[in-house]
């Protein structure tokens, strides 16, 4: 879990601008017409990470909600001179003359959800955003990305995430303290997700019109202890650059992704030496409905080590994976003439055949969008006996499309699987579906 405070040393924006990925950003694809949701967790999250967004989308003629969740009070809550409602109300107005001064057309709700407890009024939250998303034709839905360390962030980014999900929306999420805790070399940096805005003279002008509106976190409050200054210089220059830079989760992560991943480093996951993935090993062996199965398909094989424990425990075994670097010593380390390989990059391409036993472990959060097709590709695979294995880890990866929860959760929707099996801890989560619903002690006649 990242820890940070606004007091800290920001990383430098010449670093960041000197970072070999920054030349390289893709431009952010937008359609000439369309609408928009801009969602904040607190008063100027929205003029840092989408200003120029905003303006850009106030520029076209396109409809722009922008919702604020929390009133931003506990940004000093040591002040002397300002309460957290005195706060509250300056930030209203600061918000309303910077949305103002970026689209003077767009609609602003203020929610006055509690500052840092988010996470807590999720329900609230969505209530509304779902009712402006079903206002209107189905808007880019524009969030703090949801791995920025910050709990509100994280909280709002989630939900964006899942709304995206259910509502077919497509998603675009705005860094904001990334730039402050991390640097370009931080494992934590997305840098094959993100996406730039380049702005123009105009956009940021209006940007730095918004940023100006809120002298509540650009300046100190006061000289006195508790009142410094909350966005200081270093960390406002991060949001004066001409990129405007997005994290945007969209189709399954690629095949060369996973092969850098490899490249150089024999078991870079730590499946041959780490307790924590042999002990996961035995629970999801254990948590298998059957002694033995006739055909099972393995969706993510990696270098082979749990494909070598299944090939004891099926007829036939494919294992799959859509990079050829771990292919390669799955097919060294497991010989086992009832086991095959293949590459699939999943789920746009699927094996063909039947099979009573499908395992997924670790790779749903790696479908992003098209989770939901991966979860149609396997129903049809799945034999009317069949069981589903779903196995993920549940801290966030900032280069992952979706999370662990996340994919599970889109399990649980589907009707045609109960789940018979429930293994639920912090750092993993596994389950076991059947069409069937019957448990190990009816299926072998003890109940």
């Amino acid at each position: 879990m990242v820890t940070f405070t606004h007091l800290d040393d920001s990383t430098s924006e010449e670093a960041w601008l000197a970072a070999p990925g920054w030349a390289a950003l893709p431009e952010l694809e937008l359609p000439g017409a369309g609408r928009l949701l801009v969602v904040a967790a607190h008063p100027d999250d929205e003029s840092l990470g989408a200003g120029a967004l905003i303006a850009l989308a106030g520029r076209r003629g396109w409809s722009i909600d922008v919702v604020i969740a929390t009133d931003g009070e506990g940004s000093h809550p040591q002040s002397p001179t300002h309460t957290p409602e005195q706060l509250r109300a300056r930030r209203r107005v600061e918000v309303r003359d910077a949305v103002a001064a970026l689209a003077p057309t767009a609609r602003l709700h203020t929610l006055g959800l509690p500052d840092a407890g988010l996470a807590g009024a999720r329900r609230e939250l969505r209530a509304r955003l779902e009712e402006i998303i079903a206002g209107g034709v189905p808007p880019i839905l524009v969030t703090p990305w949801c791995a920025d360390g910050h709990g509100d962030h994280d909280a709002a980014g989630a939900l964006g995430h899942e709304l995206a999900r259910e509502h077919g929306l497509r998603l675009i999420e705005y860094p904001i303290w990334l730039w402050h805790w991390a640097t370009p070399e931080s494992p934590e940096v997305p840098w094959s997700r993100f996406s730039a805005l380049h702005a123009d003279d105009a956009l940021l002008a209006q940007k730095q019109a918004a940023m100006d509106a809120y002298p509540s976190q650009t300046q100190p409050l006061s000289e006195a202890p508790g009142d410094e200054v909350m966005l200081g210089p270093a960390i406002q220059q991060h949001f004066q650059r001409r990129e405007e830079v997005y994290v945007e989760h969209s189709g399954p992560m690629s095949a060369e992704f996973f092969e850098d991943f490899y490249d150089g480093n024999t078991d870079p996951w730590g499946f041959e030496t780490r307790w924590y993935e042999e002990r996961k090993r035995a629970i999801t062996l254990a948590a298998l409905p059957r002694l033995a199965f006739r055909s099972t398909l393995e969706v993510g094989c990696a270098t082979g080590i749990l494909t070598a424990a299944l090939a004891a425990r099926t007829d036939s075994l494919l294992a799959i994976d859509i990079a050829e670097t771990p292919l390669e010593r799955a097919r060294q380390r497991v010989t086992e003439p009832n086991v095959t390989f293949g590459r699939y990059a999943t789920p746009r391409a699927w094996p063909p055949g039947e099979f009573d036993l499908i395992v997924l472990s670790e790779v749903g959060y790696y479908w992003g969008d098209e989770l939901n097709a991966g979860i149609e590709r396997m129903l049809s695979a799945l034999a009317p006996d069949g069981a589903l294995l779903a196995c993920h880890w549940r801290h966030a990866v900032a280069e992952y499309p979706l999370s662990g929860d996340e994919v599970h959760e889109a399990l649980r929707a589907r009707s045609e699987l109960v789940r018979t099996v429930l293994h639920d801890e912090k750092d993993f989560l596994l389950e076991v579906f059947t069409r069937t619903g019957t448990s190990v002690a009816e299926d072998t006649g003890l109940a």
